[in-house]
């Protein structure tokens, strides 16, 4: 059973990570003018445009590999606050014109972020110690 739940974890690791990557490799390509912008109107310091690069590119790298995983998950779930902020505020139930709701992409990467902090890497991961924050 152990190696079971050890193999979930990797492909939740991979799911997560692997699809929120080629969110911020589009954000290097092209720009942050949107992130900006988006924090400027809420009235936050545009400077915070910095951290999705380290939340979008670097923590899922290091998610995928298993390395720093509940410190990673922790960056992919608080940039999924800012971003549901950021982006709807309390109109969280909008339906897109094929009656999906708008935030279920933002939900999806908040909601598996935060199971994989709280189960950690598991076994198929880079790295091996005792450090509870970097499993």
């Amino acid at each position: 059973m152990k190696k079971n739940q050890d193999i979930g974890k990797l492909l939740l690791r991979f799911t997560v990570g692997g699809l929120m990557i080629f969110h911020g490799i589009h954000k290097l390509i092209h720009g942050h003018d949107f992130i900006i912008q988006q924090l400027e109107t809420a009235g936050l310091p545009k400077w915070m445009w910095v951290g999705v690069p380290i939340a979008e590119v670097v923590a899922p790298l290091a998610i995928i590999l298993g390395i720093a995983t509940k410190l990673s998950s922790l960056l992919i779930a608080f940039t999924m606050l800012m971003s549901l902020y950021l982006l709807y505020g309390w109109n969280l139930f909008q339906f897109s014109e094929v009656g999906a709701l708008k935030i279920e992409a933002n939900v999806f990467f908040l909601m598996g972020a935060i199971c994989i902090m709280l189960l950690g890497s598991g076994k198929y991961s880079v790295y091996k110690g005792r450090t509870s924050l970097l499993k």
